[in-house]
């Protein structure tokens, strides 16, 4: 009857050997599964940001380049428009004195 309980205990001994042996093994497994997938993700992740910031990259350059021509355009017109401005500069003086004087 000892021997029994012997050759028992050492074959439940077994089984739970081998049961640890599978969840070290699926333990294994899930994490290469886990490693291997945050790869991809990550590499996915990154993909998409670059081709994001592309896009946002050359969208700024279309929108600065836009606004230095609506810049120039108006530049020109405000010189144009003042280019052509009669400036009374005697006028202007004898004014400037006046008010200096205190006649103004």
């Amino acid at each position: 009857m000892i021997m029994e309980n012997v050759n028992t205990l050492d074959h439940l001994l077994q089984i739970e050997a081998k049961a640890a042996a599978l969840v070290n093994d699926a333990q294994a497994e899930a994490d290469r599964r886990i490693h291997e997938n945050e790869e991809k993700n990550r590499e996915a992740y990154e993909e998409r940001f670059r081709a994001e910031a592309q896009t946002l990259e050359a969208s700024l350059k279309d929108e600065k380049e836009k606004t230095r021509k609506e810049y120039q355009k108006a530049l020109e017109e405000y010189r144009k428009e003042i280019s052509g401005i009669n400036i009374n500069v005697d006028g202007f003086c004898a004014l400037l004195n006046g008010c200096l004087a205190g006649k103004g």
